[in-house]
């Protein structure tokens, strides 16, 4: 007799349902929905910045040369014989010369703050001879 007067005392609350489903929703919101969006608004931006003379590379698979750019196509140049295709702004899947671009940067950013950090190293080495 004592279980099932248990088994009635254990009952949740309204709230507490709409506050786990509130969390839940959460949850998915900052695990999937908005890294998505932030790929998503990348991608825009890197097909918006396309210009001509860039190196693409589309969704099938085919590499070239941008030639012109419209509004929503593109023509690009895929061979060294000049064979040109037009295919649509969202058929670009990487600028490899942003790409390039962006890498050469990170490079030198990184081969800068090295050198501050052994310039570093050199001035707290002369400071110490100095004190001596």
């Amino acid at each position: 007799m004592n279980f099932i007067l248990l088994s009635q005392t254990t009952t949740s609350s309204p709230y507490t349902m709409i506050l786990l489903m509130i969390g839940m929703f959460a949850i998915m919101y900052f695990v999937m929905i908005r890294p998505q969006k932030k790929r998503q608004k990348e991608e825009m931006e890197m097909r918006n910045a396309i210009d001509v003379g860039d190196e693409v590379t589309t969704i099938g698979g085919i590499c070239g040369r941008v030639v012109s750019v419209k509004e929503n196509h593109l023509i690009i140049e895929s061979s060294s014989a000049g064979s040109k295709i037009q295919i649509l702004r969202g058929a670009v899947q990487s600028n490899d010369t942003a790409n390039a671009r962006l890498q050469a940067e990170r490079e030198a950013a990184r081969a800068e703050a090295e050198k501050a950090k052994e310039e570093k190293k050199k001035n707290k080495k002369s400071k110490k001879s100095k004190e001596d």
